[in-house]
């Protein structure tokens, strides 16, 4: 007689060990197999085929976004997010399923890609989702709105899934669940009520002065000193214009001028990356930013520079009721111990384009993906955005559904 060996997602929910077999090998292909936000077409084509092979409900949303709609009944409409897109890094994990993908930025240049950020976890942990909620109608009743996201990295896809009619489409949720791997040790949960990351916009600002000859300085408007001046007085916006207990980042991140040592050049270009808590935070140091450039420019008798906007993120904020009752639902199912309230963080997030859309609840946690081991000396492995970060694939699937589960149970779950 053979025995089958269970594993416990949450308290009252466990699966076979060879359920989380099945998806330790989708997570594996998933992370060979990245594509640059915006350039996720394999990776949705697979979403689509492993949910029309479960019989769930499908379309296109947003280019490279799928949906599923999963019914079991009367009762709540939920959606939960997973994001589905890779990063420009050459992958260094050793891991024998590491990626040797390529893809194309948009200035035509070929890159490395990897799933540095943790969303092939996210992807396989809604697709076990959706399996065992299929298989496990007893445990739930209503509609799960299952949202494939694309473009996380560089908030265009939940925007551009809203723009393409998700909540015409789609059924509308009473609130919308997102979740994030981050390097914590398995079974930890990160969460807190209201801002859970920061808001996030990138400029690239270019300078126009006046070429001239290195010996003939007196002809030119030096694009090169104005902005080195526009760059240098950008850092006294957070330690001279908020208040010091008003977390904020100004950072210019990159810096282009020039083609030779001995011509002033025509033009100067830097790119900004602001971080704020909030909309009043974020609308002072933009604002402040604008009026720097511009002075500086008017200083050196230049005209205004040209600002456009490389993305922005929108806030993600977790309503502090819903978060209650999925931290309830994380204490019930983990432990009391194994929830912690998150620190505010300078990361970004673009879910809450998705819950904001239509005037309901979000809720944004991070899990963990680590055995403890690693954390008993002091330090902690890679993080997010590492060419080193390797979550467990085991210990990733089994953190991702359980959460994802516990989650979702909250709103959807039989008494």
């Amino acid at each position: 007689m053979s025995i089958t060996t269970k594993v416990q997602l949450t308290a009252t929910t466990e699966v076979p060990e060879s359920f989380i077999d099945e998806y330790v090998e989708v997570y594996k292909h998933l992370h060979a197999h990245p594509e640059l936000s915006g350039q996720e077409f394999e990776t949705a084509s697979y979403i689509e085929s492993h949910l029309t092979g479960l019989g769930i409900e499908n379309f296109r949303c947003g280019v490279t976004g799928v949906v599923g709609i999963l019914e079991n009944g009367d009762g709540p409409i939920l959606g939960f997010r997973a994001d589905t897109d890779g990063l420009p890094i050459a992958e260094q994990t050793q891991l024998d399923y590491a990626s040797i993908a390529t893809g194309e930025l948009p200035d035509g240049a070929t890159v490395p890609v990897m799933h540095g950020c943790g969303h092939d976890t996210h992807i396989t942990a809604a697709l076990a989702l959706a399996a065992l909620l299929t298989e496990r109608r007893d445990l739930w009743s209503g509609t799960l709105v299952l949202i494939f996201q694309p473009g996380e990295e560089t908030a265009y896809g939940a925007k551009a899934m809203v723009d393409d009619g998700l909540w015409e489409r789609a059924p509308k949720p009473e609130a919308v669940l997102a979740q994030h791997v981050l390097a914590l040790e398995r079974g930890k949960i990160l969460i807190r009520g209201g801002h859970m990351a920061s808001l996030a916009d990138s400029w690239k600002v270019t300078v126009h002065g006046k070429q001239a000859h290195g010996s003939q300085p007196q002809e030119s408007i030096d694009p090169i000193v104005a902005a080195a001046a526009m760059v240098l007085r950008l850092q006294t916006i957070v330690s001279r214009e908020l208040a010091p207990s008003t977390p904020a980042v100004v950072t210019v991140g990159t810096f282009h001028a020039g083609l030779k040592e001995n011509i002033i050049p025509e033009s100067a270009e830097f790119t900004i990356n602001v971080r704020t808590p909030d909309e009043a935070t974020r609308d002072t140091v933009l604002a402040a930013i604008r009026r720097i450039i511009d002075a500086e420019a008017a200083a050196s008798a230049m005209p205004a520079p040209t600002v456009s906007e490389l993305n922005t993120f929108p806030r993600c904020y977790n309503d502090p009721q819903a978060t209650l009752r999925v931290m309830d639902a994380f204490a019930a199912d983990f432990g009391p111990d194994a929830v912690t309230e998150a620190p505010l963080g300078m990361g970004s997030e673009d879910a809450g384009w998705l819950s904001d859309a239509i005037g309901v609840p979000g809720v944004y946690w991070a899990f963990g993906a680590y055995e403890p081991e690693l954390f008993a000396d002091g330090t902690s492995p890679a993080g997010n955005h590492s060419p080193f970060f390797a979550p467990d694939a085991h210990t990733a699937v089994i953190g991702g559904t359980g959460s994802a589960l516990s989650g979702v149970l909250a709103y959807l779950g039989r008494d």
